[in-house]
């Protein structure tokens, strides 16, 4: 038997108890049955609770210390305005007072949490062109009401925080194993500099109010179609940020999915083709940024358990030859709208 986690030792999320998750919802004012599923979430935690008499509800507990009250609300109203505009984005539950942000007072641990309608759904087929035209619609809409104002509390998609301070955090975390170290800073700085060149390719572009994160796993995908879901990281960036996640395979096959997303998004928003010179600098940010996260998080146990792999030899040795491949693409013309 282990002794018990000293309080230093214990993690946030240690409290979250599944009385506590079901207590939380029912002082928000629904009647749970005592079902309680955990889904797929390790930024935040997310469940599925059962409601009495009524379709069974998701709960998305913010990780502590992450966003403030400001920044939730800013997501909160964003994904309210899009599902007004009947885009199919799924926005949080509001209570008679419209407060869709909650506190857990039950518990004593004070975690934020917000409630969801449940949507179904599965992973949108990418090489299905017509799937892709109908998400490049959805898109231009949501940029297009994205674009009318900005953020004023969520940060900045930009190269200084997704990339030098990602590099500067790994470097300090010393969860690269010595031997490898030298390859993947040197590595690292070489490609941040391709990266910026990329960015100064692009020249001026818009910066809108995004997504953040739209990769497949975030659209849900039904007979009716997409719907959006987890605006969690949205954020202030170029359009094609939520976009390029949705590309996959081969040049020649993304150049046909990026044309078909484009034929459909500029139905509703313009799109400059001088954002394509940033899709390649935007995936080699996400991969540095996504190694940099981990190792963040790397105290939260529910990290260790999931990604067991990371700070393996195998794992660093992976990602020095995905950026070499970076950084001999980002050589390469982008692609092109035909």
């Amino acid at each position: 038997m282990t002794d018990a986690l000293s309080p230093s030792d214990r993690h946030p999320y240690d409290a979250l108890t599944p009385d506590a998750v079901l207590n939380a919802v029912d002082a928000a004012g629904y009647r749970t049955d005592g079902r309680l599923l955990a889904l797929n979430s390790y930024e935040n935690r997310v469940y599925q609770v059962g409601v009495e008499n009524a379709q069974p509800l998701v709960v998305k507990f913010y990780r502590p210390g992450r966003w403030s009250d400001e920044a939730i609300h800013e997501e909160h109203a964003f994904s309210q305005v899009l599902a007004a505009a009947e885009i199919p984005a799924v926005a949080p539950l509001a209570d008679a007072h419209g407060k869709t942000l909650f506190t857990d007072a039950v518990s004593h641990a004070g975690f934020r949490f917000a409630l969801y309608p449940r949507r179904g759904g599965r992973w949108p087929d990418l090489e299905d062109l017509d799937k892709l035209l109908w998400m490049g619609r959805f898109m231009g809409r949501i940029h297009a009401i994205g674009a009318t104002k900005a953020f004023k509390y969520r940060p900045t998609l930009d190269i200084a925080g997704f990339g030098h301070a990602s590099v500067d955090y790994l470097r300090e975390a010393a969860t690269i194993p010595d031997y490898l170290r030298e390859a993947y800073f040197s590595l690292s700085k070489d490609v941040l500099a391709q990266v910026e060149a990329g960015f100064a390719r692009a020249g001026d572009y818009a910066v809108i109010r995004l997504h953040g994160d739209c990769h497949p796993g975030n659209i849900l995908w039904t007979d009716d179609g997409p719907h959006f879901v987890d605006f969690d990281d949205a954020r202030m960036g170029p359009a094609v940020q939520d976009l390029w996640m949705l590309l996959s395979g081969e040049r020649s096959q993304m150049t046909l999915q990026i044309d078909e997303i484009l034929s459909g998004y500029t139905e509703f928003m313009d799109f400059h083709p001088r954002e394509l010179h940033l899709i390649e600098p935007l995936r080699t940010l996400r991969m540095i940024h996504y190694s940099a996260w981990l190792a963040r998080r790397w105290d939260d146990p529910s990290f260790p358990r999931n990604f067991p792999w990371f700070g393996e030899p195998r794992y660093w040795e992976e990602q020095i030859l995905a950026l070499r491949e970076q950084a001999a693409v980002m050589n390469e013309p982008p692609l092109q709208w035909m």
